[in-house]
């Protein structure tokens, strides 16, 4: 006989951590505000000690990544999305460009590479949230700009194998989820840009952005024909500006939030530098994915495990009671899991990208404890079950 589905019992172990969010994300473990006490306050950025720190989160951040010697690296204004944005200004429109838009970022890349740069050798080349385009489509003698994971999808290329070693266009790369939680292919990339709000804890509004040899030569030959505002400029005379790679910054920056970002480099350091950053994010995606083979109303959104995200773990709900809901009370639905869950003191911030299909979003960057996440699965079966019981469904 059919009876009402009731929630069960409320799990005893919760995450030491609820801090789930994609960003700005968790701090690293152990943080307290103390860690900023030697920030250098009331001092211009521009004096010997302050831009000491700034080079000094360029030195560590090329470092932990990896990244070769004969790339620049520099801080910029305005997080990722000025990264990105000062790269797109700067580089395109010497040659025709394809844009891999496959989630909300990317297709906001595509748009201002269409409709405000108005590219006209501009291919989109698209995917529905939850697959990658066609890689093998990418013309090599094109630009390329694409993402290396999906923040809002939770999808991520798996390698860089789809990119030419003997490509003509420069590989422009917004790897902010992913820098340092996935490996980057260097050798066929040309940009590569993050903030510092994402893998290691750090507060936003700074970017970072990585340069190659090819991206340099570019920057130096060719002048767009449009006009760039002033935190955009990064040649003078048809010449790369230096100094914004040895920390003197196009703006001002926030000191506090620099020794902030040095904070999270030096315990990326302490932990074992890239190897065990990215041996946390995939330990993280390994309880999630077991935690899904065994669900009965949870799965991935990134449908090729090969591309499942080990940082935006995007989860869609496939319950028969859920899938029968029209779509607004879907939507509905998935906000009241994570809605209870934040009620809780479980997991704050894990609805799904406003832009992404209904479900969940869970952070797993190397800052989150492996521990919470597998604390917060049975918690997901708990909230699920209980906002089922809300809607009346039967067995």
């Amino acid at each position: 006989m059919a009876r009402l589905v009731t929630a069960p019992s409320r799990p005893q172990l919760r995450p030491a951590n609820p801090h789930f969010s994609s960003g700005p994300c968790a701090k690293r473990p152990g943080f307290t505000i103390e860690a900023l006490s030697g920030a250098i306050l009331g001092r211009s950025h521009r004096a010997k000690q302050p831009k000491a720190r700034l080079a000094e989160v360029i030195t560590r951040s090329r470092a932990i990544l990896g990244m070769p010697a004969n790339w620049r690296l520099g801080i910029v204004p305005a997080s990722d999305t000025g990264a990105v944005e000062l790269a797109l200004w700067s580089l395109l429109g010497a040659r025709g460009v394809d844009v891999l838009a496959f989630e909300s970022f990317s297709e906001g890349w595509a748009n201002d590479i269409v409709k405000q740069l108005g590219l006209k050798e501009a291919r989109i080349l698209s995917a529905p949230y939850g697959k990658l385009p066609d890689l093998a489509a990418v013309d090599p003698a094109h630009d390329v700009v694409f993402t290396w994971n999906g923040t809002t999808s939770g999808v991520r290329v798996a390698s860089a194998d789809w990119i030419a070693a003997d490509r003509a266009g420069l590989a422009i790369c917004d790897a902010t989820s992913a820098a340092y939680a996935m490996r980057l292919a260097w050798d066929k990339l040309d940009v590569v840009t993050w903030s510092w709000q994402k893998v290691l804890g750090g507060e936003a509004a700074h970017g970072m952005l990585a340069l190659s040899p090819r991206a340099v030569a570019r920057l130096e030959s060719y002048q767009p024909a449009w006009p760039l505002p002033k935190i955009f400029r990064l040649t003078k005379g048809g010449k790369l500006i230096e100094g914004i790679f040895q920390g003197e910054t196009i703006n001002t920056p926030s000191m506090l939030c620099v020794e902030d970002a040095l904070d999270g480099l030096r315990w990326a350091e302490r932990i074992g530098g890239l190897d065990a950053l990215i041996a946390r994010s995939e330990a993280s995606l390994a309880a999630v994915s077991a935690w899904v083979a065994r669900s009965n109303w949870a799965g991935f959104l990134a449908e090729d495990p090969a591309t499942r995200s080990c940082t935006s773990i995007c989860l869609t709900i496939i319950a028969p009671w859920f899938m029968a809901l029209a779509p607004a009370t879907k939507a509905e639905a998935a906000k009241k899991i994570a809605a209870l869950l934040e009620a809780e003191g479980i997991a704050f911030d894990i609805a799904s990208y406003r832009d992404a299909p209904p479900g969940l979003r869970i952070w797993a960057g190397a800052t989150v404890e492996p521990d919470d996440v597998k604390a917060l699965l049975p918690w997901l079966d708990w909230a699920e079950a209980s906002v089922r019981a809300d809607y009346g469904v039967v067995e």
